[in-house]
């Protein structure tokens, strides 16, 4: 899959592989999350990277090593890509990772579920547990609470012992899910609703809060502050409700507030593994849900388009061809996972490059 230029809708394409070089290794994609991420960066309004040239999207992924010289070919990882012109990304068949930024998955783990949790559920794990230090018995408020990153926050914060959960989003039926995940209380946003009248809300429904796990920024975080205990912790993840808020100075030192941000993109994977063991030592006992809805590569431009209206669910694209080359994992059936097509149960193909006509030249490290 590829993007040709920044706002430019992804698609089907070809990139000639590239020599493994000493430090990497070729990895086939049997799974690989659509984030949020993928979408801003690859319109270009993204803070840290924007690409002029044709590149293929993709931030993780979990397959099968071909070729390494770290990892036993036929094993299963997990990694992580920086996607750019020069760097391919995982939404391909195969995928050219470094050594660093791989991960064995351990063994009996679903491939599916383990790349659901990847990116969002240390986006939800790291800023509460190892930002915010969450303790037992604090009130946690979870803003943006019914995307994949706020479902896994809730969940993370009951298993720690939260006193409270608050989840606060758009959407009443999915807000109402969020009770099934452990929320005690949920607040829908309003359009158009001042920081006043929501804040207003916010405490009925909360009391004061400890922590908050800011997904949106914008109004709703300062309607969060408002409600804030002394010496509260509040963590950014994201802002797709506007890119500035407003932060009285007043509010900010009498409450003695720590307001910190969080990166995936600049954290590195080693920092995130025990964020990822507990994740999926979790989800292994079937312990953690997460709705996921699985399509084939093809189909991504769709998925991509869907994502971009902020979906209660994980998309996972499968781009490998499922073949028989090599013993896989057990895939084993979470009922908290809806498959809407059935995920590769072996070793995926390493693809066919003559399939299509050439797109990016030699110089492309993935397929």
């Amino acid at each position: 899959m590829i993007v040709d230029a920044p706002g430019a809708e992804p698609r089907l394409g070809r990139v000639v592989p590239g020599p493994r070089t000493p430090g990497t290794t070729l990895v086939a994609v049997a799974a690989a999350p659509l984030n949020p991420l993928d979408l801003v960066i690859a319109s270009g309004t993204f803070h840290s990277a924007r690409h002029e040239d044709p590149y293929v999207p993709g931030s993780e992924c979990v397959g099968v090593v071909i070729d390494s010289d770290r990892y036993a070919p036929g094993s299963w990882v997990y990694g992580e890509c920086h996607a750019s012109p020069v760097t391919p990304g995982t939404f391909a068949a195969q995928v050219l990772i470094a050594d660093e930024n791989l991960l064995p998955l351990p063994e009996g783990l679903d491939p599916v579920t383990a790349a659901a949790v990847g990116n969002s559920g240390t986006a939800a794990f790291m800023p509460l547990i190892e930002v915010a230090g969450l303790r037992a018995g604090e009130t946690v408020m979870v803003l943006g609470a019914t995307g994949a990153v706020g479902q896994l926050a809730v969940q993370v914060a009951r298993r720690h012992g939260a006193g409270r959960v608050i989840g606060v989003a758009r959407g009443s039926a999915a807000l109402e899910r969020l009770f099934t995940l452990g929320a005690d209380a949920v607040v829908e946003l309003r359009a158009d609703e001042s920081a006043e009248d929501l804040a207003a809300r916010l405490t009925e429904a909360s009391g004061p809060v400890d922590v908050v796990l800011d997904g949106v920024y914008g109004t709703p975080l300062e309607a969060a502050l408002r409600v804030c205990a002394p010496r509260a912790r509040v963590v950014n993840i994201g802002n797709p409700a506007g890119a500035t808020a407003q932060v009285p100075a007043g509010l900010l030192r009498g409450k003695q507030l720590t307001l910190s941000g969080f990166a995936g993109l600049h954290t590195p994977l080693r920092d995130k593994r025990a964020a990822l063991t507990w994740l999926w030592t979790v989800l292994a006992a079937g312990e953690l849900r997460v709705p996921v809805h699985t399509l084939p590569l093809a189909e991504l431009p769709s998925a991509w388009k869907a994502q971009s209206a902020s979906p209660h669910a994980k998309y996972v694209v499968l781009p490998g061809d499922a073949h028989s080359s090599g013993p896989g994992p057990s895939r084993s059936e979470y009922t908290s996972v809806t498959h809407t097509s059935a995920p590769p149960r072996s070793v995926p193909s390493p693809g066919r490059p003559d399939s299509a006509a050439d797109d990016l030249g030699a110089g492309g490290q993935g397929a």
